[in-house]
This record gives C-alpha cells, sequence and structure tokens, in this order.
C-alpha cells in the first residue's frame, strides 16, 4: 500500500512497529539514527515518516525540521516526551501527528492510515497563492481579475510549485512530476528556462519564485 520510514533506534520497538506496519500491507524501512535517516529519506522519498525524537546522531527535531523544509511527506511523531509543550513544539516543526510511548499498535495504524487518506485525496480544483488563482481543471491561471496564459509546462510546473507554497520543492521532484523523468545534468538548463519564464509571466503579482542553491525552487509571497 505505502512506503514507510520507521525513524527508531529501540531495535525492540522498531521491530514491533515493522511487524504491524507489513502486516497491514506497508513496506517499511527502518532508520536507527537521523543522519541515516535522512539519507535515506532523500533515496527512497517514502509515503510517511514515524519518527522518534530521542535519536543519535541529529535529534528527532532537527530531521523533521530538514525534512519538512523541502518535502510535505506525513510525519508521525512517535516518543516518550509525553509533555505539553513538547507535543506542541512537534506539531509546530510541521509534523502531522503525534503519539507517546507506550501506544497502542492498532491506534497507531488508524493514524497511519488516516495520514495516507489525507495525503492521497482528490487534488483541490482551485489553488491561490496570494493573488494568483489557478484552475486546475480548466487549466486557467489569473492574476487578480487578469487572466495569465501559460504553456501546458509552466502550467504544470506553477501547480507544482503552488502545491508547496512556501516550501522549497526539489529540482528532481519538479522534473519528475512536470516532465516525468528523473534529473539528469542536461535537464537543468530547460528547467531553468521555464522557471524564468514562469517569473516573467507573474511578474507584479504578489508572489515570486526562488531560487534555492543546490536544491530547487520556491513559490513565496513578495512580502514574506
Amino acid at each position: 500500500m505505502a512506503h514507510i520510514l520507521v525513524v527508531e533506534d529501540d531495535v525492540r520497538i522498531a521491530k514491533l512497529l515493522e511487524l504491524y506496519l507489513r502486516r497491514d500491507g506497508h513496506s517499511v524501512t527502518i532508520a536507527a539514527d537521523g543522519r541515516t535517516a535522512l539519507a535515506v529519506f532523500e533515496q527512497q522519498q517514502p509515503d510517511i515518516v514515524i519518527l522518534d525524537l530521542l535519536l543519535p546522531g541529529a535529534h528527532g527535531r532537527d530531521v523533521c525540521r530538514a525534512i519538512r523544509m523541502r518535502h510535505a511527506t506525513p510525519i508521525l511523531m512517535l516518543t516518550a516526551l509525553d509533555d505539553e509543550r513538547d507535543i506542541v513544539e512537534g506539531l509546530d516543526l510541521g509534523a502531522d501527528d503525534y503519539v507517546t510511548k507506550p501506544f497502542k499498535p492498532n491506534e497507531l495504524l488508524a493514524r497511519v492510515r488516516a495520514l495516507l487518506r489525507r495525503a492521497s485525496g482528490p487534488p483541490v480544483r482551485e489553488l491561490v497563492v496570494g493573488d494568483v488563482r489557478i484552475d486546475r481543471e480548466s487549466h486557467q491561471v489569473f492574476v487578480g481579475n487578469e487572466s495569465v496564459v501559460l504553456r501546458p509546462r509552466e502550467f504544470d510546473l506553477l501547480v507544482a510549485l503552488a502545491c508547496q507554497a512556501g516550501r522549497v520543492v526539489p529540482r528532481q521532484r519538479l522534473l519528475q512530476q512536470v516532465w516525468g523523468k528523473e534529473f539528469l545534468d542536461e535537464d537543468s538548463r530547460t528547467l531553468d528556462v521555464h522557471v524564468n519564464r514562469l517569473r516573467q509571466k507573474l511578474e507584479g503579482s504578489a508572489v515570486r519564485i526562488e531560487s534555492v542553491r543546490g536544491v530547487g525552487y520556491r513559490l513565496t509571497l513578495n512580502d514574506s
């Protein structure tokens, strides 16, 4: 059903999670420390992350922050830290849910299913970022009340950025979503040209496309 990255340094808990998740039909990768987790995440692009906070190598909060800066992948924090301040901090960092130890495996599975349903729900017909409105069904874009004519690739590129507005979208992901292929060095120029054209057509709007060197692009508001 889904590929799940479990970030947990307690071998007993990691194996228990793997057992229940596999029984529920999911594939599972286990990482025992924060640095490994981030490397595995970038390599495998899992559908959801179950993340402990107290990890060797890099704290779970840092792992969550690093993932959320570039991806919208659902994150479920699983930790013994049950103070309200810890829960609020975890959610503020970008976690989608928070489960404290000891936990009931079946309840955790239900939360995983809920996050997956939410992430794979039907696409929103209309996206709005600042004064830019994108109608995905009619393939129309408006800045305020004015229509902006985009080529198909430009439209798909804008949708990919708008769906992650405020977050960096890696170049690799943009090429996969818009062009349907893996990133190659020769593709770099193609992506940059389309981004520059899109910038020109959105000039004067309340949004801008930022370049994040060595990573990708981010659609954000001009005053943010």
